[in-house]
């Protein structure tokens, strides 16, 4: 927790500095709260790294594209010169990003988790796979992870301006 902590507040004094007056100075102490309400709900003190970082990725106003391929390289196996993202490595994955609806009441079931793990690896012989079939299946939007595009696309609308004039 402290780790994460001292991640954050160096995150967000950046951000203070590139964005002088939009970040508000508790912004650190409300993301840790949240990271903890996600995925420490039992109160042991800890959470992982890398579900933090996933959550922290989903959150972040990046590209779809650029958070698929974080997602990718935090859950990804090494196996020699290239990583490829195993069933265990994907659920572990989806069960940390479905902790973000679930903080609003909106869960996801196991069932859905092994429903997208199975849907993600259809037709594929390998105990694995690598980065192009995994950004392939998150492109066709599993529903496990359409909140992740729709928010991503509602974000995005809200610097659209039109210059027509209705009467």
């Amino acid at each position: 927790m402290q780790q994460i902590s001292r991640m954050l507040t160096k995150l967000f004094q950046r951000a203070r500095l590139e964005k002088p007056g939009q970040v508000d100075p508790r912004a650190s102490e409300f993301t840790l709260s949240l990271l903890i309400a996600m995925y420490d709900r039992s109160g042991t003190g800890y959470v992982k790294i890398r579900s933090a970082a996933a959550a922290l990725v989903a959150l972040s106003g990046d590209t779809l594209l650029a958070k698929y391929r974080a997602f990718f390289q935090f859950y990804a196996v090494p196996d020699g010169k290239v990583a490829l993202m195993t069933r265990s490595a994907l659920r572990s994955l989806l069960t940390d990003l479905n902790q973000i609806p679930a903080i609003v009441g909106e869960s996801c079931t196991l069932s859905c988790v092994e429903i997208a793990t199975h849907d993600c690896f259809h037709g594929v012989l390998n105990s694995a796979i690598v980065e192009e079939k995994f950004l392939s299946w998150l492109r066709s939007e599993p529903a496990v992870l359409l909140w992740l595009p729709t928010c991503y696309r509602l974000s995005a609308t809200e610097m659209v301006s039109h210059q027509a004039r209705c009467r």
